[in-house]
């Protein structure tokens, strides 16, 4: 990211106050960041606060005769090498989505020609409304890049999707975003399983593997940011599907290798899904504790990953995961080789917490190990995005 150049536009709301950690890492990364304040994200960090870490000028009116004289919003819109949005509110993108230009940020956007990148932040309900999904839908048919926002408590006591990203998943967005083309995936068909698998032991009881399944979620919402046509096939799961993706909900292993089958062919398949090893013959009826411990009959279930990579029709890349106790590096090194995948993502369960919103895994291919460091799972879907679109180019 040395020498790039930002143009920030921080809109209202309480999470403006992560513009001045974002700024600050795009700062240290070597990028110079030039700030846009609207006036409702003045009532939430002050021009001040930004100058100062920014090192340049901030701008907040559009009708301030010195900065048009000195620079213009025109030149200003089109001096940056990304336009970057964070937080962008429900209001924001609707006026972008409408083309309304009666402040300085909606001019700049309507005026820029450079690529355009918005960090969503709002509250759940606003983020869910059909009308914010449309205003998001007509952005992205225009070319600009929504990510997705994360999903947590928000200052209004409520839970969901619509918190904005950290800004460390911000700042590896963007320099995803310099590095490459737009879409650098477009074109591609890519197949990703996420959550875990419910096998019945009766109507009422299963066995499942623990899984929140938002490491899949978040690396099929960073594939279809990057252009590709993504398949996602989810387990038992109650999280939101990931705008421009096609959700296919399964519940057992037999049902998600029939999907990963019928989803083919692909170019790549992320195989993130935590399925269970073992099924049983479900009893009809709920099985009764006064009749004492049931005798199970216990059957193997498929083994989806080694299927589909010894499959006539196997993707150009196949990945794994790998959710390990301990030695997660050379228990998943060994599955690696055992399944016959090309890469395989290792975390050691036993440090990270299940459902956590962080993560530090390793990757594993052919050409040895790399460990990342710990970050959200929406930073690591995004880096595994950016080595996936530089693998099938």
């Amino acid at each position: 990211m040395n020498g790039k150049r930002i143009l920030l536009i921080i809109g209202g709301g309480i999470a403006a106050f992560k513009s001045c950690e974002l700024v600050r890492l795009l700062r240290k990364q070597g990028a110079s960041v030039r700030c846009v304040v609207t006036a409702s994200g003045q009532k939430f960090v002050t021009p001040m606060s930004l100058a100062a870490l920014s090192e340049d000028k901030v701008y907040t009116d559009l009708f301030d005769l010195k900065d048009e004289a000195e620079m213009g919003h025109i030149q200003l819109s089109r001096q940056a090498d990304l336009v970057v949005v964070a937080p962008a509110t429900a209001d924001l993108m609707a006026r972008m989505a409408a083309g309304i230009a009666d402040d300085l940020a909606t001019t700049l956007l309507l005026a820029t020609d450079k690529p355009v990148l918005c960090a969503p932040a709002m509250n759940v309900r606003m983020w869910q409304h059909p009308a914010t999904q449309r205003n998001i839908a007509t952005l992205r048919g225009d070319g600009i890049t929504v990510l997705e926002p994360d999903e947590g408590p928000m200052a209004c006591g409520e839970f969901g999707p619509g918190r904005l990203p950290e800004p460390e998943a911000i700042a590896a967005a963007i320099a995803v975003h310099l590095s490459t083309p737009t879409h650098p995936l477009s074109g591609k068909h890519i197949i990703v399983t996420a959550g875990p698998t419910h096998e019945p032991i009766d109507p009422v009881r299963v066995i499942a593997n623990r899984s929140s399944g938002k490491q899949g979620f978040a690396i099929a919402a960073a594939l279809a940011e990057a252009g590709a046509k993504v398949t996602l096939i989810a387990g038992p799961v109650s999280l939101p599907t990931p705008t421009g993706v096609t959700r296919i909900d399964v519940e057992t292993a037999r049902q998600m290798e029939a999907e990963v089958t019928n989803a083919l062919p692909a170019d790549a398949a992320i195989m993130v899904a935590a399925v269970a090893d073992w099924r049983v013959d479900e009893a009809p009826a709920k099985l009764k504790k006064e009749a004492g411990p049931p005798a199970l009959n216990w059957q193997k279930n498929p083994d989806i990953l080694a299927g589909l990579c010894t499959a006539p029709n196997r993707p150009k890349l196949v990945i794994g995961f790998a959710a390990e106790t301990e030695t997660a590096v050379e228990h998943a090194t060994a599955k690696r080789l055992r399944k016959g995948c090309d890469w395989i993502v290792a975390n050691d369960v036993s440090i990270d917490k299940m459902g956590g919103e962080q993560n530090r895994v390793h990757l594993i291919t052919d050409a040895g190990t790399e460990s990342w460091d710990r970050m959200d799972k929406t930073a690591i879907a995004r880096a595994l995005a950016q080595r996936i679109a530089d693998a099938l180019a």
